[in-house]
């Protein structure tokens, strides 16, 4: 008896940690899914671009079959022209518009800003129909080409310009936005001109936001659709080779081919954008202050004229498209009708497209938001010594250099083997779904990233010290707190669902056509007025749903402001 009581107690096994296998699950599902809608599709269209008919491995053969085409070689050297142009042309426009809402006291910035912006709602089909119906064979101002057509380089060109400006105004009012005024102060007080300052102290705070926004414009130069498509004509680009390589002649192999070729210039240009990050310096310090403009009757009123010539083509190209879409027959009959909305009478589907659209659009902004927000949250709380997680975030990284036709092609390549499982989703809703969340995902993982950065990690290490777990605090917490960066996140998914064209032209059925599928093939059977007519529903649709994102999130900063103040102080 005093032996049993005397004999220590057997050691008990520490228990497993719930805590730390649940996170790893977690992250193993979300590599899991970034893995099959990223990544494995990828290599699926490297694979193709490597083999014959057969499926044999023929190394670098398809890759000489291309580079001694002379069409297709020809489209490679269109492309990359048309890409350049375009640069040289939205640049200078994109950052004199930024520098005027930045640097001047023009009145009505807001409303200038809304209108550089406006194209990012619409579908890329959108100015080029427009643009049609302006210089075309019956276009209104059609003496202005001087005798030269719309269909072709000039008619690609001034859609793209269109297309690309508010990416560039978006990243160089940015750019614009930082700067020291103790600089410019100092700059004034020794009497250097104006011309000497812009060269010496603004362009080397911006040269980098100037690198980055050509380079983001000569990508989506290069790998747009919808704008060639529908404007082209007889001018090879390389976008447009792909799709006439799979669906015009099943050539899978060579289409595989110019799809890696597409991906040269994203790559690229992500490698751009990566290096210029670790070399930009930071042009505010802790006693920087901030520049504010101060009024020049002068320069105020140059850079209100440039505002305003900007201003003009962009509400006289979607100004045309919506008079196109309500007269009865352009130009002949130009009475006001509702035609062109009765989509039945042009396609069998009718509005079905469209609602087909606005499902897509929801499912991509539920899933994706919350696939992007608990990724970025276990990566930037958790990841601390997790291969899991950082592979993850390597993968998330991805689809950035990846244009949407490209991973469009990988998705046919993937999902359509009979041996692939996962085969019973192609021509579902399901797979349109996860392929525009692959080609959008990275922007809302950096979204997300952001705004959890501005959360104390100290949050976590208390619920941690209280054996509170982790899904709690997110769900109490974190989520609360970062209720606007989600409604951010969701408002861009839906956004660039509802617009995308090369993401899904490859991989939609009958009973899953988007509205911007039905634009393409409303202009392929020449009906441009029922064309306008949907691809204004989804610029309507669009810009209805930013509208209603900018009053909610109002709506909660303002509810929220005390508390959120509270934190701050604390």
């Amino acid at each position: 008896m005093t032996d049993l009581a005397t004999s220590p107690a057997p050691a008990l096994r520490p228990g497993i940690d719930w805590e730390k296998a649940s996170r790893l699950v977690t992250g193993v599902l979300m590599l899991t899914i970034a893995l099959v809608i990223i990544v494995l599709p990828l290599y699926a269209l490297l694979s193709q671009s490597f083999e014959d008919h057969q499926g044999n491995f023929v190394g670098l053969a398809n890759f000489v079959s291309y580079a001694t085409d002379p069409i297709l070689r020809q489209s490679l050297i269109n492309s990359l022209w048309v890409a350049s142009l375009t640069v040289a042309l939205v640049v200078p426009l994109g950052f004199l518009f930024s520098y005027a809402l930045t640097r001047s006291c023009i009145p009505l910035k807001g409303a200038f800003k809304g209108i550089a912006l406006l194209p990012i709602l619409a579908p890329s089909l959108l100015p080029a129909i427009a643009l049609i119906y302006i210089f075309g064979n019956q276009g209104y101002l059609k003496w202005l080409m001087f005798g030269h057509t719309i269909y072709g380089p000039v008619g690609i060109i001034m859609a793209q310009v269109f297309h690309c400006l508010p990416f560039v105004v978006l990243i160089m009012t940015t750019a614009l936005a930082t700067a020291d005024a103790r600089l410019y102060e100092a700059a004034e007080t020794l009497n250097t001109s104006r011309w000497r300052i812009f060269w010496t102290i603004t362009f080397p705070g911006v040269r980098y936001g100037l690198i980055n926004a050509s380079f983001v414009v000569f990508t989506t130069a290069i790998v747009d659709f919808g704008i060639a498509k529908v404007i082209g004509g007889k001018f090879n680009m390389l976008a447009v080779d792909v799709y006439r390589q799979i669906i015009g002649q099943a050539n899978f192999q060579m289409g595989a081919v110019i799809g890696v070729i597409l991906l040269l210039p994203a790559v690229l240009t992500f490698v751009v954008e990566r290096l210029t990050y670790k070399h930009q310096t930071s042009q505010l310090t802790s006693r920087a202050v901030m520049l504010q403009p101060t009024p020049s009757r002068l320069f105020d009123r140059l850079m209100l004229a440039v505002a305003v010539l900007i201003s003009i083509p962009i509400l006289g190209i979607i100004g045309t498209a919506i008079f196109a879409s309500f007269v009865t027959l352009w130009p002949y009959n130009l009475s006001f009708s509702f035609d062109n909305f009765n989509f039945g009478a042009f396609d069998p589907g009718g509005w079905l497209s469209y609602w087909n659209s606005v499902e897509m659009a929801a499912w991509t902004a539920l899933f994706g938001t919350v696939m992007a927000f608990c990724g970025a949250y276990l990566t930037e709380k958790h990841r601390r010594g997790s291969r899991v997680l950082l592979g993850y975030h390597i993968v998330a990284m991805v689809p950035l250099a990846v244009p949407g036709i490209v991973l469009g092609l990988g998705y046919v390549f993937f999902f359509n083997l009979p041996s692939n499982p996962l085969n019973v989703l192609y021509g579902t809703m399901a797979i349109m779904v996860m392929c525009t969340i692959g080609h959008y995902y990275t922007v809302p993982h950096l979204m997300a990233l952001t705004a959890l950065k501005q959360i104390d990690n100290e949050f976590e290490a208390a619920s941690q010290a209280l054996g509170v777990s982790f899904w709690t605090t997110l769900r109490r917490v974190t989520i609360p707190i970062s209720i606007p960066a989600i409604i951010d996140i969701a408002t861009f998914f839906f956004v660039n669902a509802m617009t995308t064209v090369a993401g899904v032209i490859f991989i939609y059925a009958s009973t899953t056509k988007v509205a911007s599928i039905a634009v393409v093939a409303l202009n392929d059977t020449g009906d441009d007025g029922a064309a306008c007519a949907m691809a204004l529903m989804i610029l309507y649709t669009s810009a209805g749903v930013k509208l209603l994102q900018v009053l909610i999130t109002k709506v909660l900063l303002r509810s929220q402001q005390q508390w959120r103040s509270s934190l701050r102080d604390a």
